[in-house]
């Protein structure tokens, strides 16, 4: 699956990606048909992701190959710097979906902590909650960094600037007693370019918050030895200083081919849109991926977390009217 998920998806992600910066905003309600079914063909989509050699990337551009095969729309998936420029472009009308993560989402309805004022608060529902991301702090196995505090000093690759990794990251080195503008050389990668240069020793570690596999470290994983440090001591201070968007989380050992099963920060992924989004097209999107979810995980393995027992579990804000609408349609709704 891993094999697969890995070839296909940057040929999807490609595919899919090229057009969406200049895609149209869709519209805010669907064509009726004769039989008064809605209608969604040629509505275009712009599904906000994250970067190369990441999870939300290989998910959305999978996610808009489903539903223009299901609904006829006219999506495509957006590589942005992930979560907290994703709820800028959802809040500045530039996007109609996104990827997020929880702490990000909270930050981005509330106006508080990154988007506290000047910035503006962001006016947006929940669909789903997809997938738990896990924290990952990657290093070479056998480089001398065996705990969070051997980074001083250091040349750490925090994530891209507008990630919800770099929130993360932050609050990590903070949860250890780290100042992460001064005690660490800083540098601002995406999953790709992180996992590229700690293969080259041009950093000491690198922080990404993603899906397990996350692609780019699996690949690192094939030609470098490296192992995930242990995150354990931070998840109880990031939950009571920032809210409970915090659990502990275990990486199998498998999955990178380390040498021991590790424990990190968990965090909760949701795909979310604009308040005033188009119910009938919410449940529509909803429909498609429940119904269609084996598309979903031959992109990536992540898509097999979504279920509907948890999909309306664990949102930081409230769900749109056309998700609810579509869960108690399935007896899913427990609110």
């Amino acid at each position: 699956m891993r094999k697969a998920a890995r070839i296909f998806a940057p040929f999807l992600a490609t595919l899919l990606v090229a057009a969406a910066c200049n895609a149209p905003r869709a519209t805010s309600s669907a064509t009726p048909v004769a039989t008064g079914t809605p209608s969604f063909t040629g509505k275009t989509l712009n599904i906000v992701t994250g970067g190369t050699g990441a999870v939300y990337i290989v998910y959305g551009a999978g996610l808009a190959e489903l539903l223009n095969k299901r609904l006829g729309t006219a999506a495509s998936a957006q590589s942005t710097t992930a979560s907290v420029d994703n709820m800028k472009l959802i809040r500045d009308g530039k996007a109609d979906l996104a990827f997020t993560l929880s702490d990000t989402l909270f930050d981005a309805v509330n106006g508080t902590n990154t988007f506290a004022p000047p910035e503006k608060k962001v006016d947006a529902k929940a669909l789903a909650v997809l997938y738990s991301n896990a924290t990952h702090l990657v290093v070479k196995d056998g480089g001398g960094i065996n705990t969070v505090t051997d980074l001083k000093g250091k040349r750490v690759s925090m994530g891209t600037a507008g990630s919800g990794t770099e929130v993360i990251a932050n609050r990590t080195l903070e949860a250890y007693g780290l100042d992460p503008a001064k005690d660490i050389s800083r540098e601002r990668l995406g999953a790709q370019d992180s996992a590229n240069a700690l293969r080259d020793s041009k950093i000491d570690a690198f922080f990404f918050s993603g899906g397990l596999p996350v692609p780019a470290v699996l690949d690192l994983s094939t030609a470098t030895k490296i192992k995930l440090l242990d995150l354990t001591d931070s998840i109880k201070k990031m939950a009571d200083k920032y809210g409970p968007f915090y659990f502990s989380y275990k990486v199998p050992k498998t999955t990178y081919n380390t040498a021991a099963d590790v424990t990190v920060s968990g965090v909760a992924n949701l795909l979310v849109v604009p308040s005033n989004f188009d119910p009938a097209l919410a449940q529509a999107i909803l429909a498609a991926m429940f119904d269609n979810k084996d598309d979903l995980v031959k992109v990536h393995v992540a898509a097999k977390d979504l279920m509907l027992e948890s999909a309306t579990v664990g949102s930081p804000i409230d769900f749109h009217q056309g998700a609810i609408d579509y869960y108690k349609s399935k007896n899913a709704w427990k609110k």
